[in-house]
């Protein structure tokens, strides 16, 4: 039985970092111009590393499918990234940004990572801020926060609704500089679609150019899978439609374990599905919730005009519900009580599956404020609904616009729409506290690890982790294995293991493109989603998952007996790109099922109809399933589990309240 061991380094919690820092090998500058490091991804986990790594002296390749790194989907995130720096005065601290996490994640994370994550938080403020990112900020000129759900505290820094897009340009730049410098190469409009091991280490990575099809060996003294999450299984995602897992799925059958694959965050503000013509659905960012009251009507079928239906006919049901967090509680609460509440017939909308998300007391909270200011005295109602409306244009005004946009509401007169959507999983490959995986040499950053946030991700705590492993943790940790490599000179990309991993390659498309059968990729991707979403989706139970993974056996079958991709191999081809990635989601899903099915409890995103409190809460199991599923890849079909117990010493567990 492999031992999984996390690395954690001894001594008080709050100390292992920097004494980490203090005593990890370290590789001179002379030795690092001889050391290749891949990094695979170019959003803010991908080109923080790169751009930092080439800065200390290493030499780095950058691999992105996209046409420009900028164009990496953290691009989409919009509202916020949290860091403990305690700018309101309202009680932050490192420690409570480290709880919180850790409590929203169902206690389902590994604590010295978290408190790390929390620690390195403030930095990466001051590192952005640096780079010119346009933080909002308040009318003296310090930086602004924002709530987000789970705190009850202001933590999260954004600017506008387009924080991500604002980041990533800022790592961007940095990774820019060094490009321009000669120390880092970039490929972009290149896949990387295996990584090759030689003598148990990872030595680099088979990549596609998609442009013309060719097949390029590169070695690296180390890969770094920056790579993203795997939302896109479920096909309806906020994802970009090109998000996918082959990264990681390929490192998983090449002897990487894979963590938690089961936990997946389902958020609970996007604009909800309207047609079968859909390939994406949109996030309204968290940051809505701060100032929007979410609600139904409180008699089922009701089909009057939102504005029609009085106060004492609304149910605040968040408000009611959790009166402490009230509309900001954790995204896997506020998406099972959105669920609840439609299933019960309160829903609203053409489908009946949605509620409303209101500004009108912000409208009139704010307006009032802005009246003041302006030393306007008794102004009317609508006065002061316009001066509110300016208020949170200056705000929200983009979220607002692109809501309009894609609905034909204009949210600032009509309540929006939302229901929960797929969003981002908190599965992905396990790594130890260096971020490497269990193939030496091969490490994962950001969404593509099983990351620090258990069970369930807080809102603005993507961003924060991207940046913080890029950035911050990285560098230092990456030192201590290229210390020992210093001697191994770069392996001549003629050797087996890259010949047999690119004709490994070769085989699979073809092994596609000969199939020419009657079926689109699309056509067994949302067949996919469908079978993950209603079974492995927002709520999950033993017969549901048993009948998905023997569904999803048969799609994966029919798939390989009938699926038709136009082209060839050596051109442009997008419909194949799709269908080697949807190969790797049918067989995650079944993953992810087998993980759902092994775990009898409820935590955080993860919910098992069996079990739950009487009032319809996550039931934890503690003394059976506190600790991390890791699977390892076997050929025969069965996944072999692995456990890393979640020891907390630092943190009372609890079952979650947020009433």
């Amino acid at each position: 039985m492999y031992t999984l061991d996390s690395k954690i380094p001894e001594g008080p919690l709050e100390q292992k970092w920097t004494k980490y820092r203090s005593t990890v090998p370290l590789v001179n500058p002379a030795n690092k111009r001889n050391l290749e490091i891949i990094v695979v991804g170019s959003g803010l986990a991908g080109s923080s590393a790169a751009a930092t790594l080439a800065e200390l002296g290493y030499k780095v390749k950058v691999f992105c499918f996209q046409d420009s790194p900028r164009r990496a989907h953290s691009i989409a995130a919009q509202g916020g990234i949290n860091a403990a720096k305690n700018y309101q005065n309202d009680g932050d601290s490192v420690y409570r940004l480290f709880y919180d996490t850790i409590k929203g994640g169902d206690y389902r994370a590994r604590e010295a990572n978290v408190y790390r994550l929390a620690e390195v938080s403030t930095q990466i403020i001051d590192q952005c801020v640096a780079q010119g990112v346009p933080f909002a900020r308040e009318y003296g000129g310090m930086l602004s926060n924002r709530s987000f759900g789970g705190t009850q505290v202001q933590r999260t820094f954004y600017a506008a609704g387009q924080t991500g897009q604002q980041l990533l340009l800022g790592a961007y730049s940095a990774l820019q500089r060094q490009v321009g410098m000669g120390n880092v190469k970039m490929y972009a409009r290149h896949e990387m679609m295996d990584v090759v091991i030689i003598d148990g280490k990872c030595r680099g990575i088979i990549a596609r150019d998609l442009v013309t099809g060719k097949l390029e060996r590169h070695f690296g003294h180390a890969v770094l899978l920056c790579s993203g999450g795997y939302g896109n299984v479920f096909y309806l995602s906020t994802n970009a439609m090109g998000s996918n897992v082959s990264a990681i799925w390929k490192a998983y059958k090449k002897g990487a374990f894979f963590g938690n694959p089961c936990f997946t965050q389902i958020h609970p503000t996007c604009i909800p599905v309207s047609g079968d013509h859909q390939s994406k659905l949109t996030l309204m960012s968290e940051s809505l919730r701060n100032d929007g009251r979410i609600w139904v009507p409180l008699k089922k079928d009701d089909n009057r005009h939102p504005n029609d239906i009085p106060e004492d006919e609304r149910d605040y049901y968040l408000e009611r519900r959790y009166p402490a967090f009230g509309n900001l509680v954790p995204r896997d609460v506020a998406s099972r009580a959105a669920k609840e509440r439609c299933d019960a017939g309160y829903g609203v909308g053409a489908s009946k599956m949605a509620v409303y998300l209101d500004y009108s007391s912000a409208f009139e909270r704010y307006g009032k404020i802005e009246a003041n200011k302006r030393n306007l005295h008794n102004p009317d109602k609508e006065t002061i609904l316009n001066l509110g409306r300016e208020v949170v244009k200056e705000k929200y005004g983009n979220l607002f616009d692109m809501y309009k946009q894609i609905t034909g509401e204009d949210p600032y007169y009509v309540p929006m729409r939302i229901y929960p959507a797929v969003h981002y999983t908190m599965g992905g490959l396990w790594v130890d506290y260096n971020l490497m995986t269990t193939v030496p040499g091969l490490y994962a950053l950001g969404e593509a690890n099983f990351s620090d946030h258990g069970a369930n991700r807080l809102g603005a705590s993507a961003l924060m982790q991207g940046l913080a492993d890029g950035y911050f943790v990285i560098p230092y940790t990456i030192g201590a294995y290229l210390s020992t490599e210093i001697r191994t000179k770069p392996i001549p990309t003629d050797h087996p293991a890259f010949a047999d991993a690119e004709n490994n390659v070769s085989n699979h498309i073809q092994k596609l493109l000969n199939i020419k059968g009657t079926k689109s990729v699309d056509h067994f991707h949302k067949r996919l989603g469908k079978i993950m979403w209603d079974k492995c989706g927002m709520a999950r139970n033993e017969q549901g998952l048993k009948w998905a993974i023997d569904e999803i056996k048969k799609l994966k079958e029919e798939f390989y007996r009938d699926l038709r991709v136009p082209g060839t191999a050596n051109e442009l081809n997008p419909e194949l790109e799709k269908a080697g990635r949807v190969a790797d989601f049918i067989e995650l899903g079944e993953l992810m099922c087998i993980d759902a099915l092994h775990r009898n409890e409820s935590c955080g995103g993860h919910f098992r109809e069996e079990y739950q409190t009487p009032d319809g809460e996550a039931l934890r199991d503690d003394e059976n399933f506190m600790y991390v599923a890791a699977w390892q890849y076997n050929p025969d079909g069965n996944p072999i589990l692995h456990k890393e117990p979640l020891i907390y010493e630092n943190i009372k567990i609890a079952q979650r309240s947020y009433k």
